[in-house]
């Protein structure tokens, strides 16, 4: 039986995405903060579908943390088939009002955790000559995003990263795949205090966080390098490359500013 390894697996695309991977047969390493939604997620995915659920709850925010969660894993005796680099957080506000420590803090989670999580598990999936990670980024990846700069920027960087080494590891049979997804129904924009945003309100581009899963999981399965979320989105983020980049910057600036 394989084994998935699935960060921010409390609610929204976690939750969604655990519950594909349990669906296929998956048993479930269940990383989040929320150790009682962990332990409801995983009663109900043995309701459901019978799978095993191994929980681990874990501030991914924090320095070290990545290397820590590995270690409690790897002394479970649990393999990692399967990496869902979910969790992550946003910051909205002008840069330089922000408290550098919530920029940093989303930074060690969007960025370091990630990588460092993938640094991990991928020399053992090089030895079986398979595995799969999904990373999730967003269409905020192909784009500056002011007043939201520091979360825009670790998406670019998640989805350079992810692309890169889906080349370098695909000789091995492993599958890369970065997720793309725009305004998604999940807890984010409350978490990110941005729930009086244009861009959170925004009824034409905003998606069911079930829908965003299956469109990841599919493309991982799949091997699709890259996925964007809707076709809405994807029209949204080829514009963009053709378009002024004084511009782009305009538009994400009156959807991201909240008067405060």
């Amino acid at each position: 039986m394989k084994t998935v390894l699935i960060t921010g697996a409390s609610t929204g695309l976690g939750k969604d995405f655990a519950e594909l991977f349990a669906k296929d047969g998956y048993s479930l390493i269940l990383v989040a903060r929320n150790k009682g939604k962990l332990e409801s997620l995983k009663n109900e995915i043995k309701t459901k579908y019978g799978q095993e659920s191994y929980v681990f709850v874990k501030d991914l925010s924090l320095p070290g943390s990545a290397k820590e969660l590995f270690d409690e894993i790897k002394k479970k005796n649990l393999n990692i088939d399967s990496l869902v680099n979910n969790a992550g957080i946003g910051l909205n506000g002008a840069f330089a009002e922000n408290e550098f420590q919530e920029e940093t803090q989303m930074l060690q989670l969007n960025v370091v955790t990630l990588v460092e999580l993938t640094h991990l598990v991928l020399p053992e999936m090089i030895k079986r000559k398979s595995g799969e990670i999904l990373n999730i980024a967003s269409t905020a990846a192909f784009q500056p995003g002011p007043y939201m700069s520091g979360y825009y920027a670790s998406k670019a960087y998640v989805l350079s990263f992810s692309e890169g080494i889906a080349e370098e590891v695909n000789q091995y049979g492993i599958k890369v795949s970065t997720l793309c997804p725009g305004p998604t129904k999940t807890e984010f924009f409350n978490r990110a205090d941005m729930n009086e945003s244009k861009l959170a309100s925004n009824p034409i581009l905003t998606m069911d966080s079930k829908t965003v899963a299956k469109l990841g999981y599919k493309a991982l399965k799949k091997g699709q390098v890259v996925k964007i979320a809707g076709f809405l989105n994807f029209l949204l983020a080829q514009s963009i490359r053709i378009s002024p980049r004084f511009m782009i910057r305009k538009i994400a600036k009156g959807l991201n500013y909240i008067k405060k």
